[in-house]
């Protein structure tokens, strides 16, 4: 490992010479490394997004596995339609209301999207991070898959510090925007399901939310309407065949209330 020496030379100071932090993090994602970046939560471990083994490099850093696969950062709203599918509308406004800002949504992935961010099903998570020097890197870079600063089950890094203690020479670059806001995360909301779900919440209340998405449910109650909408389908074609006489509604599976906090934690256990 290198000495404490030259570590140092890997941190870049944006308040000294930001376009210098910037050229660092560029040249090192683009040599499918890793690099440490501030956010507007905590600071974040970035790669490539589109590059399979910088994010594997990534998660290694982390220690961490394929089955908590990292978020998405984007620099502006409308790039989310080149990964994701799903209701644009609810998006737009979602985006309109809380972006850039602290709010991961998690939407169907694009079907012709190519990239190994770890297993993470058929949906990806995204934000627009409310950070200007974030953004400007994310415009150069863009999409980076990006996970909170620190070994799994540590504390996320509020300083560039705390980030270069725990990950040392596993990222090859650290820009240095001085103290990050606080531990507080992201919300999370799963918009890849039939009912809107909040996983997580963070900055945002429900009530900020259901003002833009009216019926947003807390994750179980989610899961038990979408399950009573999809055995409602299910009995539609019944009902028809028995003179409007629609079978019972099915319960939800008491096994799969708890599925919600597994999702969230395996999405976005991050800023």
């Amino acid at each position: 490992m290198p000495d404490d020496e030259s570590l140092r030379e890997r941190v870049h100071d944006a308040s000294t010479d930001l376009e210098a932090a910037l050229a660092a993090a560029v040249e090192a994602v683009a040599a499918g490394q890793v690099i440490v970046l501030p956010t507007d939560t905590v600071y974040g471990v970035g790669a490539d997004a589109f590059d399979a083994s910088a994010v594997q490099a990534l998660l290694d850093a982390k220690h961490r596995g394929r089955d908590m696969p990292p978020p998405v950062l984007v620099a502006e709203v409308p790039m989310v339609r080149s990964l994701a599918g799903g209701d644009h509308d609810i998006v737009a406004a979602l985006g309109e209301a809380f972006w850039p800002g602290a709010l991961t949504l998690i939407l169907p992935a694009h079907p012709s999207l190519r990239i190994d961010l770890g297993d993470r099903g058929e949906t990806i998570a995204v934000r627009v991070p409310d950070h200007d020097l974030t953004r400007e890197l994310l415009r150069r870079t863009g999409p980076l898959a990006v996970s909170s600063a620190n070994i799994s089950g540590e504390d996320a890094a509020l300083t560039v510090d705390e980030a270069l203690g725990m990950l040392g020479d596993s990222v090859a670059a650290y820009i240095d925007a001085g103290p990050m806001s606080g531990p507080v995360p992201s919300t999370i909301v799963d918009l890849s399901g039939r009912v809107p779900r909040l996983l997580r919440a963070g900055r945002l209340t429900v009530d900020q939310l259901n003002a833009v998405v009216p019926g947003l449910l807390p994750a179980d109650d989610a899961h038990i309407a979408e399950a009573e909408e999809e055995a409602a389908d299910r009995a539609a074609p019944e009902a028809e065949e028995n003179d409007g006489h629609v079978a019972p509604r099915a319960e939800a599976d008491p096994d799969t209330a708890g599925a919600s906090e597994t999702e969230a934690n395996r999405t976005a256990a991050d800023g």
